[in-house]
């Protein structure tokens, strides 16, 4: 028996990295998938081609995750196609630049807050109701993607680190607001080695980053192997949890 049979996951930002490896393992496990994309529109269908392979629906909409008329309209279709929803995973992000606070644009940090806390908030407001309307018995899961830099900072990502440790606050109010019936955890990796990280980072900053206590960049699969745990019947005693696997990046 699969973990998700005939189960619907909606995964935000699910074209690439750890969305795409979240969405194909759930795939792989019999949910049903629906993932959002920004623009990437090419990526976003091989996404859904991995999905299909295992023999479950899966569409992609294009939609912003910090626009509420996007998130309104992707809720609407998802309802339309699958009835009701049994995991969110909120991971669409970004980033961002790399700047201190004194020399960031007012513009950057919008933009990065926007996506990244914003966009939680909203696909959350518009999927509770979905996932509220299952009646196949099971309990009700939300996974917010965090990140480790959320606990320990770091220089020159404050827009970014401030967003994912208003993830964690909005986590643990959310866990509070909807159990028992729907159960909202933290998932927040470490340095993990994605298409984005590869090709958009130097190699010597790939190389800094591996200097952790297990000496790697983490892999998209055990990234995915994590929300799986909590997204099924195995996750059903998590409630309101940051869950980190980050190879000993930073130790909670």
């Amino acid at each position: 028996m699969k973990k998700l049979e005939n189960r619907v996951a909606v995964i935000t930002g699910g074209s690439r990295g750890i969305g795409k490896g979240i969405a194909v393992e759930f795939a792989r496990q019999g949910a049903h998938i629906a993932i959002s994309y920004l623009s990437n529109e090419k990526a976003a269908a091989e996404t859904v081609a991995a999905c299909e392979k295992y023999g479950v629906k899966a569409i992609a909409i294009k939609a912003n995750a910090g626009n509420a008329d996007d998130v309104k309209n992707m809720a609407a279709i998802v309802k339309e196609e699958f009835g009701a929803v049994n995991i969110l995973v909120n991971n669409a992000g970004t980033i961002g630049l790399e700047v201190s606070v004194e020399n960031m644009e007012v513009e950057e940090w919008d933009r990065v807050v926007n996506t990244d806390l914003r966009g939680v908030f909203l696909s959350s407001k518009y999927f509770i109701p979905l996932i509220k309307a299952r009646t196949d018995g099971t309990v009700g899961k939300i996974i917010n993607i965090s990140s480790e830099l959320s606990k320990k900072g770091r220089s020159c990502y404050g827009h970014y680190a401030a967003s994912k440790g208003g993830i964690n606050s909005l986590t643990m109010c959310m866990a509070l607001e909807l159990a028992p019936e729907i159960n909202v955890n933290i998932v927040a990796p470490g340095p993990v080695e994605t298409d984005m990280i590869l090709a958009d980072m130097e190699p010597e900053w790939i190389e800094k980053e591996k200097d952790i206590p297990l000496k790697r960049l983490g892999k998209v699969e055990e990234i995915a192997a994590t929300a799986l745990l909590v997204a099924s019947d195995d996750g059903d005693f998590f409630c309101g949890q940051f869950i980190s696997p980050n190879g000993g990046a930073v130790f909670f």
